[in-house]
């Protein structure tokens, strides 16, 4: 496969996943700040997918119509849905032939879906849960189209491990996010609404009930976060995944770029799998999370040195 078409693959689907996450995070952000009107704050969200300065975010956290119409809508905001969705599609336009008219379709139904500029004037004015449901439901129309649609190649693991390593970057964020307002301290006493919250803003609300008999606490919180590899948004299931979409791109004539970032992929999962919470109690969690979130980088950094570097 060329390189070119690689990572256009790659990116349409790191886009696609970075948008799913957006767009679950503010939908149950909203639905909290309806009940904590006045203290509810959008930090994280603005923190973990924004580039704006902390004294902004600090001006903007409890302003929630406006964060929404940032996220969703925002041309000036890289990471808004609007901008995510139509990278996505102009990724799969320039690969047409290497993606099935199902998928192109529903890219295109989406991206059209997000420039209606009815979906403005709702954030602004009028209840913005339809707007977040409908588009979340667009999300999962393309997840699924992917899965019935395209052939198990070279392209659909390059779609993989785009998916993968953008879901394990989110988790670890999110995770560095809610912990730094707990100064990353594990014996903290919080409301469990916090971690309800945490949650339900990555779809791991209704596991966490059916896996752990004890309270929400923070210790479990971080469990299935980070090794419950039963849950679908764990970074180890992530780097699990990550790691076998990438073993089916092992050719002869591309061994040491395989062996360089196979060797990355494999220590950064077995330094996870083989870690535990006394080793975060011992080294400190903000150390740990950091370590993560750099390997993961370096290997998307190796990704483009050896597979993408097309100029």
């Amino acid at each position: 496969m060329l390189s070119r078409v690689a990572n256009s693959l790659y990116w349409m689907s790191r886009y696609m996943e970075r948008c799913d996450g957006i767009l679950r995070l503010l939908r149950v952000d909203y639905a909290y700040s309806q009940d904590e009107f006045e203290q509810f704050s959008w930090r994280p969200v603005l923190m973990i997918f924004t580039d704006m300065l902390p004294i902004t975010i600090e001006e903007t956290k409890h302003e929630g119509r406006k964060v929404l119409q940032y996220m969703v809508t925002e041309k000036l905001n890289k990471n808004s849905v609007l901008n995510l969705v139509s990278k996505s599609r102009e990724n799969a336009r320039s690969v047409q032939d290497n993606v099935t008219k199902e998928l192109w379709q529903c890219l295109n139904e989406y991206y059209h879906a997000v420039r209606n500029e009815n979906i403005g004037t709702a954030l602004k004015h009028d209840d913005p849960v339809t707007v977040l449901d409908n588009l979340v439901q667009q999300g999962m129309h393309y997840y699924g189209t992917c899965e019935i649609t395209m052939a198990r190649g070279e392209g659909y693991y390059f779609m993989n491990i785009g998916k993968y390593l953008e879901r394990a970057i989110q988790s670890v964020d999110i995770l560095n996010v809610k912990f730094s307002e707990l100064n990353y301290s594990l014996e903290e006493p919080t409301d469990p609404t916090y971690w309800k919250h945490l949650l339900l803003s990555i779809s791991g609300y209704e596991i966490f009930l059916k896996s752990y008999r004890s309270a929400l606490d923070s210790r479990n919180i971080l469990h299935q976060i980070v090794w419950n590899e039963h849950f679908p948004r764990s970074i180890v299931y992530s780097v699990k995944r990550l790691k076998q979409s990438f073993e089916t791109l092992k050719t002869d004539r591309n061994s040491e770029a395989y062996k360089a970032i196979s060797f990355m992929i494999g220590k950064l999962e077995s330094y996870i799998r083989y870690s535990d919470l006394k080793d975060l109690e011992e080294n400190g969690l903000k150390e740990y999370l950091f370590y993560i979130k750099k390997e993961l980088l370096a290997i998307g950094n190796s990704l483009n040195h050896y597979y993408f570097a097309f100029n």
